[in-house]
């Protein structure tokens, strides 16, 4: 049986919140503005951080968020060259299930093939910041956590964090 066709970035988008498809446009911009292969953690970390207050809350005050998009801006000025014209895929995630989006890391789709599984969790249709920041944060081997690590941030504790505000809000209604 053939593979079914790769989802496009528009069909991408629908499975999302409206603020978490602007995440995904501005770190589609940024990887292309910094001459990426690919999309990848780092790009979607960065893109959220600056994207949506609740993501920025879940660091829980203090110079984190600062620290970390530091790194993130010093990646297309030397921190993070040695990222370029390589694939991030650190082969600690099983394959995504869905077919390949061009462009995409596959450790950045199975991101948000995670997020969209934590939304599904508790019965909501489309994946929010929040969800992605878990997922992003869960891989150890992701581009997103080493610059977590880098920015101080316990990216094991930032993805229960996470998690933990998600439920919360969606029990609040």
């Amino acid at each position: 049986m053939p593979e079914p066709p790769a989802p496009n970035h528009a069909e991408l988008d629908a499975r999302f919140t409206v603020e978490l498809a602007s995440v995904l446009t501005g770190a589609r911009r940024r990887a292309l503005r910094d001459g990426d292969r690919q999309i990848d953690t780092a790009h979607l970390l960065h893109s959220l951080i600056e994207t949506d207050p609740e993501v920025r809350e879940a660091f829980d005050g203090g110079p984190q968020p600062a620290r970390v998009l530091g790194y993130l801006v010093q990646r297309s000025i030397g921190y993070g060259l040695r990222w370029q014209g390589s694939v991030e895929d650190s082969g600690a995630v099983p394959v995504v299930r869905a077919p390949a989006v061009d462009g995409w890391s596959p450790l950045a789709l199975a991101a948000m093939e995670g997020a969209l599984h934590r939304a599904a969790s508790r019965g909501a249709s489309r994946a929010a910041g929040l969800d992605l920041l878990a997922a992003l944060a869960a891989d150890a081997e992701s581009r997103a956590v080493e610059v977590l690590s880098r920015g101080g941030v316990d990216a094991r504790w930032l993805a229960d964090r996470a998690a933990v505000l998600t439920a919360d809000a969606a029990r609040q209604g």
